[in-house]
């Protein structure tokens, strides 16, 4: 609502500001004395051009923004100081031109070269920080194998990630690769990774980089590249590849492997495992007793209502895991 009240109000002024343009320069311009309501129309829709680019653009990087308003700044500073050293040698008929294409050139320079090494460096001003990282700690470089998986984008969900996931050109072509495959698993592996890539960037919670692996080795397979990039953002990769995994953490390289992290988290006890557990109270159900772990989740005894206050041996049944904690079901061991 904000937004469309300050975009409102730059057309009304832009509107006023022209008006007011037109109504004191038919003398000086021509063609504006002639056709006055055309130009006003024709004005007013080049001013509008900076609201639609708004519009169009709606994610907007603001390490990309800095560095051309920061190249913008530079770049007018060293056209200043450089004619400024050049007056005296300039011709008055040169000076125009010379002043033209010097700004351009330093301007153009200045601007490349900062967005170009935005991730190398950090840049602070008083209340303005223009840094490598835009949130969270160390950006998480994803693999094939992590994207194909899919699990990512679950753990995306539940908040736990909070920094820039960086996903390399050269990863998204090989999984669109595996996508054209004439093997049907293979293609159905490929598509998998691009609906999950197309997930991630999707959702609000995580900023999802296509970076390219600016300096692009020659010789390298697509592990080694994976490594290189890691070390120049200063990154972990994000793997279910156990040689990938191997070969980083031999080069320093912080790896998260999804299989271990699910393996981290799986419940402590699975169906089938024996349980001793003490039945505190009646369930639910008639013939249920109801337990509790030393960490407080909840174990519904089958056949346990008569065994309140005992500890019995039992056999888990079922684990039910939900967002509001877990519940083991278990009957008697026989």
């Amino acid at each position: 609502m904000l937004l469309f009240i300050v975009r409102m109000m730059y057309l009304v002024v832009c509107a006023g500001a022209i008006a007011s343009y037109i109504s004191v320069s038919p003398h000086q311009v021509h063609i504006i004395e002639r056709y006055k309501f055309a130009s006003f129309l024709i004005l007013l829709g080049m001013t509008q051009f900076a609201p639609i680019a708004d519009l169009l653009i709606r994610r907007k990087r603001i390490d990309i923004i800095s560095a051309v308003y920061f190249g913008l700044l530079v770049g007018a500073l060293l056209s200043y100081l450089t004619l400024l050293a050049l007056g005296p040698v300039i011709e008055d008929p040169f000076r125009p031109g010379v002043t033209l294409l010097t700004t351009l050139f330093l301007t153009y320079i200045c601007i490349s070269f900062l967005i170009q090494t935005k991730d190398d460096f950090r840049f602070i001003i008083p209340y303005v920080e223009f840094a490598r990282d835009l949130k969270g700690g160390m950006p998480l470089v994803l693999d094939s194998s992590a994207l194909i998986d899919g699990r990512v984008a679950d753990l995306v969900e539940t908040h736990i990630v909070d920094t820039d996931l960086v996903v390399p050109e050269f990863v998204l072509l090989e999984i669109q690769d595996i996508a054209d495959s004439n093997d049907k698993n293979r293609r159905s592996r490929g598509r998998r990774g691009l609906d999950v890539l197309s997930k991630l960037q999707e959702n609000p919670n995580v900023d999802v980089r296509i970076t390219e692996d600016r300096e692009k080795p020659q010789n390298m397979t697509v592990d080694e590249r994976l490594v290189h990039l890691a070390k120049d953002l200063n990154a972990r990769i994000v793997t279910n590849d156990y040689n990938l995994n191997k070969v980083a953490s031999v080069q320093s390289i912080h790896v998260i492997n999804m299989n271990d992290v699910a393996n981290s988290l799986k419940p402590r006890f699975v169906p089938d495992d024996h349980l001793r557990i003490k039945i505190v109270k009646r369930g639910e159900a008639a013939d249920q007793g109801v337990g509790y772990l030393d960490d407080g989740t909840m174990v519904v005894c089958e056949n346990g209502a008569e065994q309140v206050g005992q500890e019995i041996d039992t056999l888990v049944t079922k684990v039910h895991q939900t967002s509001a904690g877990r519940i083991i079901f278990v009957k008697p061991s026989i």
